[in-house]
């Protein structure tokens, strides 16, 4: 008796919730049962609650039904927020008591509640929003014949609206060894920097950006860039993004090499470019690379390059792990040192965001 009961309740609430959500049915019949959360450009994000998020192409959209109200912006209207129905081969948005019938290709943007609340917050942020902040610890050490301590400190910061983009970073590394009572630093390098772009077209954009760098075994004291110029996004998707990039630097070097050399500073004109790559794996695993080929003007001949990869893996909202490989190259070092200087860090990080 009881399970009579109990069937036929959850039959009609599976009926229930069939009719609350949204429902979209492709032209090959084929029926998506969920959430919508977003159509923008040419396809339609919906969240089904066995299959998560799905995107869909609008354009194999037959019908859409929508119950609760969503926000539409339509071709040569004003934005409403309102219901979906699908009449023969029209769209039927129903907003305030007032019903209006458009054509499919006419609905340029749809967005749920939570989509709506993040784009409002794009239009006009305040300065302390859209930060995304990734900081990272690594610490690693032996004992026994040999102790050694590494400890690095990866820190990058990103603030991305419809117009510009800010970023930063600070990077940090410190080795030791003791071997037979005896200490010495194996390592010792601080790279930081920012950089700022502003879009002036769809896919144009101009930048400017200034870094800092002090390496103890390149004898290098302190190394100041500032520089400035174009860039073009050359590629972007759902998943990423290629910009390349190029201009003119200023560049301060300041060295203070072992003896019997005595200390000295550089100043250099330089030309630039290179390229920012960002890509997505999938929903948790991300990853990007930066190149930078700095020609010298003022001592033609000499050049530097600055390579970047990385990969991010998020465990959660705001754990990840991540690994970085960083490279500087310089064609023309102090006497007695190496050309070039490798440094890797692998940890755990924690994401802030605002």
């Amino acid at each position: 008796m009881r399970s009579k009961i109990i069937l036929p309740l959850l039959a009609l609430g599976a009926c229930a919730f069939s009719l609350r959500a949204d429902q979209i049915v492709m032209k090959n019949g084929d029926k998506v049962t969920g959430s919508i959360v977003k159509k923008d450009d040419k396809n339609l994000t919906i969240r089904t609650e066995y299959f998560g998020v799905l995107t869909l192409p609008w354009e194999q959209v037959s019908s859409v039904t929508a119950d609760k109200p969503v926000n539409v912006v339509i071709a040569n209207g004003p934005a409403v927020e309102g219901t979906l129905a699908t009449v023969g081969d029209k769209v039927e948005v129903t907003a305030g008591g007032t019903k209006q019938t458009v054509a499919p290709a006419d609905i340029k943007v749809l967005r749920n509640a939570d989509e709506q609340k993040a784009y409002l917050r794009m239009l006009k942020p305040g300065w302390g929003d859209l930060w995304v902040i990734n900081a990272n610890i690594g610490i690693a050490g032996t004992s026994g014949n040999a102790r050694t301590a590494t400890f690095t400190t990866p820190v990058n910061a990103a603030r991305v609206t419809n117009s510009d983009k800010t970023t930063a970073y600070f990077n940090f590394i410190r080795a030791s060894a003791t071997v037979n009572g005896i200490n010495a630093a194996t390592a010792k390098a601080i790279r930081g920097g920012w950089g700022y772009s502003r879009n002036l077209a769809p896919r144009l954009f101009v930048n400017t950006f200034n870094d800092y760098e002090y390496d103890r075994f390149q004898s290098l004291d302190l190394r100041v860039v500032l520089g400035g110029g174009l860039g073009y996004m050359l590629w972007k998707g759902e998943r990423g993004r290629l910009d390349v990039i190029g201009g003119g630097a200023w560049n301060h070097e300041k060295f203070d090499p072992i003896r019997p050399l005595l200390p000295f500073t550089r100043n250099s004109a330089e030309i630039y470019w290179g390229d920012d790559f960002t890509y997505k794996l999938n929903s948790r695993i991300s990853l990007f690379e930066n190149y930078r080929m700095f020609n010298n003007m003022t001592n033609t001949g000499n050049y530097r390059q600055n390579a970047d990869v990385g990969i991010a893996a998020a465990l959660n909202r705001w754990l990840t792990w991540n690994a970085t490989a960083s490279d500087r190259y310089l064609s023309n070092p102090v006497a007695g040192r190496k050309k070039n200087d490798f440094l890797y860090t692998m940890g755990l990080g924690i994401v802030v965001r605002r």
